[in-house]
């Protein structure tokens, strides 16, 4: 049994690209805390916005099943 998990864009539940719902389903904890998350690392820091676009670039979409 492969159980391994793999951190994709989610597309069912995005808001711009997809990332910060990719990387709650990943971590299984709510998309808002996430986003929340890169918000705050955008303003106070400014990371937060350089790494939400380079993983929607990077970061593949979501195998349809």
């Amino acid at each position: 049994m492969n159980l391994q998990k793999k951190l994709y864009k989610n597309p069912n539940n995005k808001m711009i690209a997809g990332v910060c719902s990719g990387m709650s389903d990943y971590f299984e904890i709510d998309v808002s805390i996430v986003r929340l998350l890169f918000v705050g690392l955008s303003i106070f820091g400014g990371t937060g916005l350089v790494f939400y676009i380079a993983a929607a670039i990077i970061l593949p979409e979501a195998p349809i099943v």
